[in-house]
């Protein structure tokens, strides 16, 4: 069994619902990392996976799954399957995107650390943060009736064009 599938065994039950115990002790080693990369403005994760887990002290599978929950702001991101203590990690984080997912996750004490104003003016996170909401609004037009002209163009009612059932 690899790193990740440990980790998904440790961090998940059965149903799919998460191991509070192993999260307890994750979310803070996790937040940690954040507040380093952001403090100091390194978007570059490189390295032996045994060697970064120990300077972020981190399990080897807490490790996997950071990198796991980050993936979607990484410029490639690694095959979590095939990950074992001696490979070689090079990833650079997008910060925008990485801030954009905390927002979509509401993982609010993320998106609230201090650290961003390394990065990001507050106008720049507020204006992201907008952004991240809007995109998840489904915004639905107006309802065609059934008398109301077709919105095809063709002059006729809409029962009698493109609402008409076959």
């Amino acid at each position: 069994m690899g790193i990740y599938s440990n980790w998904l065994e440790v961090a998940y039950d059965q149903r799919g619902g998460l191991v509070k115990k192993t999260w307890d002790t994750h979310l803070p080693l996790e937040q940690a990392v954040y507040e380093k990369m952001l403090e100091t403005k390194n978007n570059v994760i490189k390295g032996k996976f045994s060697e970064l887990a120990a300077e972020y002290g981190m399990s080897l599978e807490s490790m996997a799954g950071f990198l796991d929950g980050i993936s979607a702001a990484l410029n490639v991101a690694p095959d979590m399957d095939e990950i074992a203590e001696g490979s070689e990690i090079d990833v650079v984080v997008d910060f925008e995107t990485l801030y954009k997912k905390m927002v979509e996750y509401k993982a609010e004490h993320l998106v609230a650390l201090p650290q961003w104003d390394n990065i990001f003016s507050a106008d720049e996170r507020k204006k992201m943060f907008i952004e991240q909401k809007k995109s998840g609004t489904v915004v639905v037009g107006e309802k065609v009736g059934r008398n109301d002209p077709c919105t095809c163009g063709s002059g006729k009612k809409y029962k009698k064009c493109c609402g008409a059932v076959a």
